[in-house]
């Protein structure tokens, strides 16, 4: 199980290459909820993601037998990027097993850090057995994208980043696919204050977390399909899930809509680029489901890497 020291020695792994992405806020939307919003930009992020973050600290501490050998990662897109990226700044041979609906902007650029793309279909596909079998072939080590100790240990220090630059807060909304952002992210907030409430939010056309921690049980969706593709997850991760259940309050499910609405709203009033997984957060704030008690909040908008064609889309219900 990954402990808050995990998450403090990953911050200290990757410090030297990450981003200490900044803080924003919106004056008309505190007025608006009647609470004080602190938005984690982590969407500035290298690769534009917190993906880079786990990435970069699994990858660097592989021995160096594995280094010469290679990885291989599955991934719609960010987790992808990060792992390509990592590979590249440790001179690590990278494979990326990517679905054939990944946006065009991600594949472009996870090819641009110099990784090898495999595509499937992941409406037929298992991504899982897919990518291990080409690592098995090839002697690779494979890179989950969040059932990874160095995963979620890497994911959690945005949170101490956003905790401290923003002291005292009562709550954090963090997106949900797997579970690796979120269970590191909540794993360091106890670590500083056991107090703070920890709430996931997730696309309700891809509720497997919300169904799982209802039932205690891990349970497993159809293919999602969501404008959040980033957590087009069909079951919470082995691994994650047991933190979820230790260290979450509750699972906070937002509409197609409530999602494009927190996407605009981040583009309209502060002025950037996030892509819809992130936009959960936003959603969930505009749509009036923040808790009651909580005062100051932090909101981790997770990434920005979105198609032109998709951020054009999100005004099309606007009249």
């Amino acid at each position: 199980m990954v402990n808050y020291e995990d998450v403090v020695s990953a911050a200290h792994q990757i410090s030297s290459v990450v981003h200490h992405t900044p803080v924003f806020q919106s004056q008309t939307l505190n007025a608006m909820l009647g609470i004080d919003v602190f938005f984690k930009g982590e969407h500035l992020q290298r690769t534009g993601s917190f993906k880079f973050r786990g990435a970069y600290n699994a990858l660097s501490r592989l021995s160096m037998e594995q280094r010469k050998s290679g990885v291989i990662a599955f991934s719609s897109g960010n987790h992808a990027q990060g792992v390509a990226l990592a590979a590249q700044l440790l001179k690590i041979p990278a494979v990326i097993c990517m679905p054939t609906d990944a946006p065009a902007v991600k594949v472009t650029a996870t090819l641009g850090y110099g990784a090898e793309v495999i595509r499937y279909d992941r409406m037929t596909q298992n991504r899982e057995t897919f990518a291990a079998e080409i690592a098995n072939k090839r002697g690779l080590t494979l890179i989950p994208p969040y059932d990874h100790p160095h995963i979620i240990a890497g994911q959690g220090t945005l949170a101490l980043e956003l905790i401290a630059a923003v002291p005292n807060l009562d709550a954090l909304f963090v997106p949900v696919g797997g579970g690796g952002l979120i269970s590191g992210c909540a794993i360091a907030a106890h670590g500083v204050d056991p107090h703070i409430r920890v709430y996931g939010i997730e696309p309700e056309q891809a509720d497997d977390t919300a169904r799982s921690f209802r039932s205690g049980v891990r349970t497993a969706i159809a293919a999602p399909d969501t404008i959040a593709d980033g957590l087009r997850v069909n079951a919470p991760g082995v691994l994650t899930f047991p933190l979820v259940q230790e260290h979450v309050r509750d699972i906070i499910t937002v509409s197609e809509a409530d999602i494009r609405a927190g996407t605009r709203y981040i583009y309209e009033r502060l002025k950037q680029v996030i892509e819809p997984s992130a936009g959960t957060g936003p959603g969930a704030l505009l749509a009036g489901k923040v808790p009651a008690g909580v005062r100051r909040l932090g909101v981790v908008l997770c990434g920005g890497n979105v198609e032109p064609q998709t951020l054009g889309s999100l005004w099309d219900d606007v009249s």
